[in-house]
């Protein structure tokens, strides 16, 4: 389950025969489930009895071997999967292809699930794609969705930054982004010698 992305059905068969032994039901005549199997699920805490939804589970556990592999670079696992499928960059820049294994597959299926929730700390702005990636501190839309400049659309974050005086390029952003998204890169401080990193 922390390796290869199982199958949904499977997922749900298991589900279903814990269920089944939860309640007592044995054969084929069917027991009142007196509570919905996703109440269960939830924490001691919030009422529930703490058992898992395996899909849920196996999408994290997934994202918890990319996690390691943007990382755990010091690690024997890093070092086998960076040589064999991202030797130019990092997990984030690999690429899938057919005659990839499962295994492989895999992991990027729990990059994915990463890529959604995760958000760029602005440092140098060098690896940081302006319309690709999330970073904007706004909650509800992470991303640019100011209108692409023909061109720039593999641009970095590098570019709207002064160099120099280590600060934001207040016109070019007042004059590439709504206002609401200048104001809000504006109000990211940047460090003086930080590289960027996701969180």
């Amino acid at each position: 389950m922390s390796c290869f992305k199982l199958p949904t059905t499977l997922c749900h068969e298991i589900e279903t025969l814990v269920r089944k032994i939860w309640w007592g039901q044995r054969g084929d005549p069917r027991k009142v489930h007196w509570v919905r199997w996703d109440e269960m699920c939830n924490h001691k805490d919030r009422g529930g009895m703490g058992f898992k939804d395996l899909t849920i589970f196996n999408d994290a556990m997934l994202a918890k071997l990319s996690w390691r592999l943007l990382h755990d670079d010091n690690s024997l696992f890093f070092r086998v999967f960076k040589a064999r499928f991202f030797s130019n960059g990092t997990i984030l820049d690999a690429k899938d292809f057919a005659s990839a294994s499962y295994a492989w597959k895999s992991i990027l299926k729990g990059r994915e699930l990463i890529l959604k929730g995760a958000l760029w700390r602005v440092g140098d702005g060098k690896q940081i794609k302006i319309w690709r990636d999330n970073w904007l501190p706004t909650r509800n839309q992470p991303k640019i969705t100011s209108s692409m400049i023909f061109g720039q659309q593999n641009s970095s974050v590098e570019v709207l930054i002064n160099q120099s005086t280590r600060r934001w390029r207040e016109e070019v952003l007042d004059h590439c982004f709504d206002k609401a998204e200048a104001e809000a890169i504006k109000s990211i401080p940047l460090s003086s010698h930080q590289s960027s990193v996701t969180h």
